[in-house]
């Protein structure tokens, strides 16, 4: 969309009426959409309703169709649930019901609907939008509604957000709940993890997911879990006897315990269920383990919503807003989903169909295309599980080398990369090296081989198991090359930050020098602050978010019961405002101070009398975040004492610097996760190249692309030289010179109720969802 055009959209709402819904099951997430969709509604000029109780409220009328304002989603954003309220509505389904519906809706002036919910709910709104017409033909002959008012109303517009903790609608990445359920789920495992290895015990978790894997999926690849059963791909006939040899083979080798995950729809190859109860005591008549039966139940429905989920739901209901005012009566429904970082909008009826398709499969025994059906994303956790969870003898020793270094400052999911990385390698018959302290071991000798079962219970791990610093090579070149030469190191992983990037580099550029350093060289970026260059998301950067936003929900709820308090809250990250922003859109955050988006005295003094107006209303508590770098002289305590001036006599501040932190703590599922995939696929990439500069019986690479950072980029996995990579590089600074995340700080002034131009504003593209999209590889 061009910028004239979303200068349009700014007032395009004038005299349109829209209405937001949640429908079936709840999920976390729910409430940061609807508070999205209420304020981006009125923000464009837009009369906004919140539908109470779903469907059964649209049919009911009344007091469950009320007018929504600014400060009606105020201070709701930190809320598991839905605060409007969800029914399942069997008058819905009846031609009667939907007549209702309609004639409440025209009382109201309402022809925009946004649907929050599960697949039926929103095949549900796409019905009433196909009838919508002959509806109000209806409610014309039983003189209900006038012919002009029928004609005013004759089109009814349809946006569907997605909220389902299964993640089983197809053609979405993830949908809002997703991933606050894997949250609950790995919570549970790490608590049952020391019980279990405490006693020597078996565990059974039960997880939901009555058509769809996805969770047990997930939660088993994030936990190292020993066995999974999910619905999309039964066992093979006589798994009994696998699975009991594989639990008894792990306590023989040393472990102290065994986690097995079932989803709740698992089946045998004979569609028979395969329940908990039945996994539990096979464990015990065949093993004689101390096994238990952990169902988990709504809690992977309740609590608090993560990060991630929050900033989807802000997202989607941003966009979902646009697509509303952009709608004619020719535009397909539409879905408003995440593909990669970007919005995007999916026909509905498209992703039901294939939805559809997924179940018919498993029905007819079609598992492999079930999977398929999942898509790419789902079928390479499928198989990554599968790659890691048992050892495998490689056919061939492949005589190469790998050594694996943590290098920076320690972030959460590091672990999570250097077991798949380990356990990877040695499936593919190579030697593998661990390197302790960085850069400055390798250059110290610090190197020791290592095995499969090394790395065991590594996955839960927070910080760096190997140990990390700081140092680069420059400061120890000739020892590092006395090293890589004595140990015959083929090529180096390097896990970790900009300190990582910048030392491969350095590696790269000595290459002429020392032909040691002709090997393959590979980067994955893992750091709090997501400065690296070449990726969209580092490892770690979304544990730091979560732990920077469960501090401010305290301080928020701080603020709330002292009435007429500002809270200056300063974040990590160095002179990259991701951590910052990110962690704003997720508390709420009136402000987020960063240093790519310059500010003076004017915009400090601006977000000052923004507070004070705020301190008028009912809502009387600000929070205001700083990056710690994000100015020179416009410190935390200059902030302080500034607004602490400025609002004398109405507010009163306190500053809080969040620190460490940030660093510590277990990883977020998605750390875990994606420190696994880039572990793997890391590796793989490193023994293709090896394969390929292998000649005269030893290693010679000194081409640019031997050397790469992977990364998420926008929808794909990308691995991109470290040479290139110097172009588009900030040294000073220590970041990319572009950066993708500075379209969220729209979202988050806006959110705000800053008056902004949205210029800048990238909208959701339509894109289709066939076979053959589902197929493309796109990110976690």
């Amino acid at each position: 969309m061009s910028s004239p055009d979303l200068e349009k959209l700014r007032m395009s709402g004038a005299g349109k009426a829209i209405a937001v819904l949640t429908s079936g099951g709840d999920a976390q997430g729910m409430n940061a959409a609807v508070r999205a969709v209420t304020r981006m509604g009125i923000y464009v000029g837009a009369k906004v309703f919140h539908i109470y109780e779903g469907y059964e409220g649209l049919v009911e009328g009344g007091d469950c169709i009320k007018p929504a304002n600014w400060l009606s989603v105020s201070n709701i954003i930190q809320l598991g649930g839905t605060i409007i309220g969800s029914a399942r509505c069997k008058a819905f389904r009846t031609h009667e019901g939907r007549l209702t519906a309609a004639y409440n809706l025209v009382q109201h002036g309402i022809t925009n609907l946004c649907v929050i919910g599960g697949d039926g709910s929103l095949t549900g709104a796409n019905i009433f939008r196909k009838e919508w017409g002959g509806l109000l033909e209806e409610l014309v002959k039983e003189e209900k509604i006038t012919e002009d008012v029928a004609a005013k109303y004759c089109h009814l517009n349809i946006v569907g957000l997605v909220g389902s903790i299964d993640n089983d609608f197809c053609g979405t990445d993830m949908t809002i709940g997703t991933d606050s359920a894997l949250h609950r789920i790995m919570e549970v495992i790490d608590a049952i993890t020391t019980t279990a290895q405490s006693h020597q015990r078996t565990f059974v978790l039960e997880v939901m997911g009555r058509h769809c894997g996805y969770l047990a999926l997930v939660s088993a690849l994030a936990s190292g879990a020993d066995w999974l059963f999910i619905p999309e791909c039964p066992p093979e006939e006589g798994w009994e006897d696998v699975m009991s040899s594989r639990l008894g083979e792990s306590r023989s080798r040393g472990s102290r315990l065994n986690i097995i995950i079932i989803a709740e729809g698992a089946i045998d190859r004979n569609g028979e269920p395969i329940t908990s109860s039945y996994v539990k005591e096979l464990v015990v008549q065949r093993l004689g383990f101390d096994t238990r039966v952990t169902v988990l139940g709504h809690v992977q429905r309740g609590g608090t919503p993560s990060a991630f989920d929050r900033v989807l739901s802000s997202k989607m209901g941003m966009e979902a807003v646009i697509a509303l005012m952009e709608a004619t009566p020719e535009t397909p429904a539409c879905v408003v989903s995440l593909s990669g970082n970007q919005s995007v909008r999916l026909p509905l009826m498209e992703c039901v169909q294939v939805t559809k398709d997924v179940q018919k499969a498993m029905e007819e025994r079609k598992f492999e295309e079930a999977i398929q059906l999942r898509g790419r994303s789902f079928e390479n956790n499928w198989n990554i599980f599968k790659l890691l969870a048992h050892q495998k003898t490689p056919e061939e020793k492949s005589n190469f080398s790998i050594a694996i270094l943590n290098v920076g400052a320690p972030a959460a999911g590091m672990n999570a990369a250097v077991r798949s990385a380990v356990r990877i390698g040695i499936s593919e018959g190579h030697k593998i090296y661990t390197v302790n302290d960085g850069f400055e071991g390798l250059s110290k000798g610090q190197i020791s081989e290592v095995g499969w079962h090394d790395v065991a219970g590594w996955l839960g791990r927070g910080g760096s198991m190997l140990g990390t610093k700081r140092t680069i090579p420059k400061t120890c070149m000739q020892s590092i090359v006395e090293n890589i030469r004595k140990y015959s190191i083929h090529a180096l992983l390097v896990i970790g930050g900009f300190e990582a990037y910048e030392g491969v580099l350095q590696l790269v550029e000595a290459r002429e020098q020392y032909e040691e350093l002709c090997i393959i060289m590979c980067v994955i970026p893992a750091t709090i602050s997501n400065n690296v260059p070449g990726t969209d998301f580092s490892i770690g950067s979304d544990t730091a978010v979560n732990a920077a936003m469960e501090s401010c929900d305290r301080i928020k709820q701080s603020a709330s019961g002292t009435k007429r308090r500002v809270f200056i809250v300063e974040t990590m990250g160095g002179y990259c405002g991701y951590l910052a922003t990110v962690a704003g859109i997720a508390v709420g955050a009136d402000a987020a101070y960063v240093y790519e988006d310059k500010f003076d005295i004017h915009d400090l003094k601006s977000n000052v009398e923004h507070l004070t107006e705020k301190m008028k209303t009912d809502i009387q508590r600000g929070l205001v975040l700083r990056n710690e770098k994000s100015h020179d002289y416009y410190t935390t305590e200059f902030l302080y004492h500034l607004y602490s001036a400025e609002g004398k006599g109405i507010f009163d501040c306190r500053t809080n610097v969040l620190g460490h932190l940030q660093q510590g703590g277990a990883p977020t599922p998605f750390d875990r996760n994606y420190g696994t995939k880039l572990g793997v696929k890391a590796v793989l990439w490193i023994s293709d190249k090896l394969g390929e500069s292998y000649r005269r019986g030893r290693i010679f690479a000194n081409s640019p692309d031997t050397a790469c950072v992977i990364g998420l980029k926008k929808k794909v996995v990308a691995f991109t030289s470290v040479c290139d990579l110097k172009k588009v590089t900030d040294f000073e600074h220590r970041m990319p010179k572009e950066q993708w995340w500075l379209n969220l700080r729209l979202m988050l002034k806006m959110l705000a109720n800053y008056q902004i131009s949205l210029t800048e504003y990238v909208s959701g593209k339509i894109e289709h969802v066939t076979r053959r999209t589902l197929s493309i590889e796109k990110g976690f």
